[in-house]
């Protein structure tokens, strides 16, 4: 990952996860969000990667497109296995989902 002056260096781990988060976001807000933007925020602050991805929520329809139901389970098991948070949910008319990492592997964010 290149950085900006001020940035450390995310490790690959760190940056893989973070990456597969905002993918699967992306796809959950193609399969249930109702129509608008989705929104992509990627911020270093404190020795930590904060990841959050908000699309505009639809409550209530099923899915439209098929697939398996586990990728809030998997977006929250790649957060944990590197010692970070994770956490998504509707907020007022949008859906986030917001992921943490330390950028020294394995430790707490």
């Amino acid at each position: 990952m290149t950085l900006d002056a001020g940035h450390e260096a995310v490790p690959a781990p760190v940056e893989l996860a973070a990456y597969r988060i905002v993918q699967e976001s992306l796809t959950n807000a193609l399969k249930h969000a109702a129509k608008g933007r989705v929104h992509i925020g990627l911020r270093q602050r404190s020795g930590t990667l904060d990841v959050r991805v908000t699309s505009p929520y639809r409550s209530g329809d099923a899915a439209r497109a098929p697939g398996s139901g586990a990728g809030l389970t998997g977006m929250r098991e790649r957060a944990t296995l590197l010692g970070g948070t994770f956490a998504a949910g509707p907020d007022g008319g949008v859906w986030t989902v917001h992921a943490t990492f330390p950028l020294t592997e394995g430790e707490p964010a």
